[in-house]
């Protein structure tokens, strides 16, 4: 008979699926709070989210007189496209060799390092796509023009907010500057970011963001939408590990027929901007 509070390999697989989600939901955690977002939606599956532009209208600027009516000022919201959240379902093995070769337990954490590092990639792609659909725009001659009109942009976008600016660059932009300065810059989610730099409150460094633009929003306009793996239909079927907000859930098992130990992983996660409108592409044009 074995002993009590024998550690079993079981034990491992079930601490390394733990270790897995926790440091995905730990390093999502340390972007949103770099961006500035307040905003979480948990969503069903196949859900579609939609996202808006809008425009003001001022009445003609008169005086009205005594006791005339006052002429109507019009907001008009439209709709400027559709997201459908859907799950993305991701699959690794790590063979028998590995296993022979590297040992059990670093065989899978690093293939599962290896894996967490491609869907934290797929969260963050999707994100700078999206944001690259943004209708504000706006034109500088170098970087530190380019962070003004961003700033000022979206204080006009966003006036009644008293709105904070999260601007995102591509890391040839901004590289000569950072050189120059002394700025401590800091990573979350794979991403390399520094806070009050040339007026703007967070600038996000990242090779998405196409070469000679500057993408920038209020972090109020940014929304983390999710379908939530916790409990539910879902919980009952897999045995899924997720962490606290359910975003992944991470399960392991050995497959005997290949000798292959396999990580399963279930995500729906999406990054996007609530309103188009309020996402400003700044161009970065030197004159010649």
């Amino acid at each position: 008979m074995a002993e009590t509070n024998l550690q079993v390999k079981g034990d491992f697989a079930k601490a390394q699926s733990i270790d897995f989600v926790e440091r995905f939901g730990s390093n999502l955690s340390k972007l949103i709070e770099a961006l500035g977002v307040t905003r979480k939606m948990p969503v069903a599956n196949g859900m579609t989210i939609k996202t808006y532009t809008s425009t003001v209208t001022m009445a003609a600027d008169n005086a009205v007189g005594e006791g005339e009516t006052i002429p109507l000022s019009k907001v008009t919201t439209e709709q400027a496209g559709v997201i459908e959240l859907a799950f993305k379902k991701y699959r690794k093995a790590a063979s028998v060799e590995a296993i022979q070769r590297h040992g059990y337990d670093q065989a899978i954490i690093e293939s599962d390092e290896k894996l967490l590092r491609e869907i934290q990639k797929g969260v963050r792609t999707d994100f700078f796509t999206f944001l690259g659909t943004g209708t504000g725009t706006a034109s500088a001659e170098n970087l530190q023009g380019a962070f003004a009109q961003a700033w000022g942009k979206v204080q006009v976008l966003f006036e009644d907010d008293a709105a904070q600016t999260v601007a995102f660059v591509n890391p040839l932009d901004i590289a000569d500057h950072l050189a120059k300065a002394e700025l401590s810059v800091q990573t979350a989610f794979g991403l390399q970011y520094v806070q009050n730099f040339a007026g703007v409150d967070t600038v996000i460094i990242n090779s998405s963001v196409p070469k000679g633009t500057v993408y920038a929003t209020a972090p109020e306009n940014i929304v983390l939408a999710y379908v939530q793996l916790t409990g539910g239909e879902i919980g009952k079927a897999f045995d899924f590990t997720t962490e606290e907000l359910g975003l992944i859930g991470v399960t392991h098992d050995i497959e005997k027929k290949n000798l292959t130990a396999e990580t399963v992983a279930l995500s729906g996660v999406k990054l996007f901007a609530e309103r188009l409108d309020g996402v400003v592409k700044v161009t970065i044009a030197p004159q010649v």
